[in-house]
């Protein structure tokens, strides 16, 4: 099995929030987990904004770890061109349109979609995605 990891669901691991403790046991449900490059950049910039100069470099370097273990969709012209539709269509935000076309790419059936963003999570359904996590 595959589970596509959204920014919301694995920025949990490394600050606690509410449902932190439910997103850690999502995140191990499927031995593959899938994301967007674009994951990277939000991980990093949020890691950056919420923790502290003495916890970051531990921290980044953990994420670094799990982002390297998971299969990372590139941003290209197809993914891109799906998230413009979805964005069009469903009004959703920009980065929240490549994640939902990032995982759709896959095109997986019972595809897992891990996300903690009610936003989101209304249009993955929508979408045909099977969210988990909110």
């Amino acid at each position: 099995m595959v589970a596509y990891v959204d920014t919301s669901a694995l920025l949990k691991r490394y600050v606690v929030e509410a449902d932190s403790q439910i997103a850690e046991r999502l995140l191990g449900i499927d031995p593959v987990l899938a994301s967007s490059w674009i994951t990277a950049v939000e991980v990093r910039r949020n890691l950056a904004r919420l923790l502290g100069e003495d916890t970051l470099a531990t921290v980044r370097r953990r994420a670094e770890r799990d982002l390297g273990h998971m299969a990372l969709i590139s941003f290209d012209g197809s993914v891109a061109a799906l998230a413009c539709e979805i964005a069009e269509r469903f009004g959703v935000r920009s980065l929240d349109a490549v994640h939902l076309a990032s995982a759709k790419r896959l095109m997986i059936d019972d595809l897992a979609f891990i996300t903690f963003n009610l936003r989101q999570a209304e249009t993955a359904r929508r979408l045909g995605l099977r969210v988990i996590g909110c």
